[in-house]
Parts: structure tokens; sequence; C-alpha cells
């Protein structure tokens, strides 16, 4: 990190309920991003986000987890710091404010509320593996504006800033 320069943040969000292969390619996104240099950031819960954190702790990266409660309990291992919110799902807009590009591993309710808070921001890349298509009355894919078939291509994406 250069002295006056933030370390770039990418939020990975998921489910709390993954496959294996989410979960693997999860593990892997956080051991690049660590290698990168990159703070991750995740709702700090299982599944995708206690993958993605084992990744990044793993490789020695910052992992800061961003709770929806209070309970300690609640928190995944990997974590090197929480933010216990208290705010339910509105932290999802916490999480994804605080992030300078959003990595979205699988699908969920929460996780599409994450990818629709990230692309209404209009001002960071969103990337997908395995994620999200959403799509208008048209059939046109609407989020998000990056799919990837790999971590490697996932992390890429993210890290053009």
């Amino acid at each position: 990190m250069t002295a006056g320069v933030p370390p770039i943040q990418v939020a990975v969000c998921g489910p709390r309920e993954c496959t294996d292969v989410e979960a693997d390619n999860a593990r892997r996104i956080g051991e690049l991003l660590a290698a990168a240099g990159v703070t991750v950031l995740c709702g700090g819960g299982g599944g995708v986000m206690a993958a993605v954190a084992a990744g990044a702790s793993g490789a020695g990266g910052l992992v800061i987890g961003v709770r929806p409660d209070t309970d300690p309990a609640g928190s995944c291992a990997g974590l090197s710091a929480v933010l216990y919110t208290g705010l339910g799902e509105a932290r999802n807009a916490v999480l994804v404010r605080s992030a300078d590009a959003v990595i979205v591993v699988g699908g969920s309710w929460g996780t599409l509320s994450e990818v629709a808070l990230a692309n209404h921001r209009g001002d960071i890349p969103v990337v997908s593996i395995r994620g999200w298509d959403v799509r208008d009355a048209d059939g046109n894919s609407l989020v998000p504006a990056i799919t990837a078939a790999t971590p490697e291509e996932a992390v890429a994406a993210a890290l053009q800033l």
C-alpha cells in the first residue's frame, strides 16, 4: 500500500448455502485477491462467505466481514475484523458501498440484492461467476455487465479498476 492511498477493497458475495463448485470458486477467488494485496469484504457468514474468507486468510490476506446481526456466533472463521451492523439485509448496502468492485459467486435472493445495489451504483465493476442473469422484458441481459468462467477471470475483471 502506498502512503495516503487506501487499499483496493473487493466485496465477494454469494449464498450462505452454496454448492461445492461455488465454494471452490470462492476459495480460489479469496486466494487470488489476497495475492494481489486486495482487502476482501464479505458477509462474514457461511457458504460462499466462509469459503472466500478461508481462501483469502489462508493466503495471508485481510478479510473484513460485514454482518447483518450482532451475534459473534454467526461469524465464519478467517475474518480479520468484523462489523456487526444489526441492519439485517440492509447490511448488503454497506457491503457494496464499501467496495471498489464486487464479485458474485452463485446466487440467492440476498445475492441478487447485492447485484442490484452494486449495479445501481454504476461506478464499480460487477463480475459474476455462475451467478444471476437478470433480463428485461425483451430478453436482454441487464446485470451484471461482466461474466467470468473461472476465478482467475473474475479477479482479473474486478481488478481492472
